[in-house]
């Protein structure tokens, strides 16, 4: 006989303004309800109980994508669709098309928000990943005022964040940089499923080499979404085969996948090499064409 799991009594309150929500987050045990995707199941299942739920969808002043100078502006209630969506994001950061299309499936991306997957901290979340190779920052909103954390160290651990009581992640701040090129690459058992293995890369070209680099991963254990150890190795190097094929074999090596229903700890250190190369191997060409472009502009 199967029994239907079902959430305990939590109080519910839409918040009406971001004022209003971080004068409710400041209550013990509650948590923020967005698109509810990640945090409504694991009610169900009793893995997190919350007193009270507080639903910010309403707040459409967190709900915006905009190039504003050097930056990208993300709202944390900006949709997955909406990313998806951007031409400006599409044009200037590709590595967000290439990871969205990849979440989940178009009801999810149409409901889910780039803040709630980000605050989720599910270590087989692909944007965490992709903002962590683009170097994001995470703009955190508190009764007194804002505070920036890099992505990089927005993370403490599996499903926990720096995100305190009475706080609300309100903007993800992402550099846009001429010469840049980016793409995400991932393998899932099925379409839309989470990752067994995935790879952002985020390569600034000057002159046929490497100026700056930034390699994300997914779902293999690396501190902080990041193969830093891999970065170190591009950063100066030509922008060649040999190159990225060696960056990728330093990222396999450095991350931590332990064997699960999605495969054995060898294959996907596999997958890491050969998903790294592919993703390095896009952004560089990307990248070649973001300086063209610039070139002749």
């Amino acid at each position: 006989m199967h029994y239907m799991q079902v959430p305990s009594h939590v109080e519910y309150e839409r918040a009406t303004s971001v004022e209003h929500a971080l004068s409710l987050l400041s209550r013990p045990d509650t948590r923020v309800l967005a698109g509810g995707h990640s945090l409504i199941p694991m009610m169900k299942l009793r893995l997190a109980q919350p007193e009270m739920l507080v639903d910010i969808n309403s707040l459409a002043e967190l709900a915006y994508i905009r190039l504003d100078g050097g930056q990208l502006r993300i709202g944390a209630l900006a949709r997955h669709a909406d990313l998806l969506d951007s031409a400006v994001v599409g044009d200037r950061l590709p590595i967000f098309h290439d990871a969205e299309r990849v979440v989940a499936d178009p009801i999810v991306r149409l409901w889910g928000t780039v803040g709630g997957s980000l605050c989720q901290a599910d270590p087989s979340e692909d944007l965490s990943a992709a903002f962590a190779a683009a170097r994001a920052t995470a703009v955190i909103r508190g009764q007194d005022g804002d505070r920036e954390v890099p992505v990089r160290e927005f993370h403490l651990g599996p499903y926990e964040t720096v995100v305190g009581r009475g706080e609300l992640l309100a903007e993800v701040r992402v550099p846009v940089r001429p010469g840049t090129g980016s793409a995400y690459e991932k393998v899932a058992r099925r379409v839309g499923d989470w990752s067994v293995a995935a790879a952002g890369a985020v390569l600034r070209l000057k002159d046929g080499t490497i100026a700056e680099a930034g390699l994300g991963l997914t779902a293999v254990g690396a501190e902080h979404f990041v193969a830093a150890e891999a970065e170190d190795f591009l950063r100066g190097r030509p922008a060649t085969e040999d190159t990225f094929r060696g960056a990728a074999t330093i990222a396999a090596g450095s991350c931590h996948p332990t064997a699960d229903q999605r495969g054995p700890e060898d294959y996907k250190r596999h997958l890491v090499a050969e998903l790294a190369a592919r993703a390095l191997r896009r952004a560089a060409e990307r990248a070649a064409i973001s300086a063209q472009r610039t070139a002749t502009a």
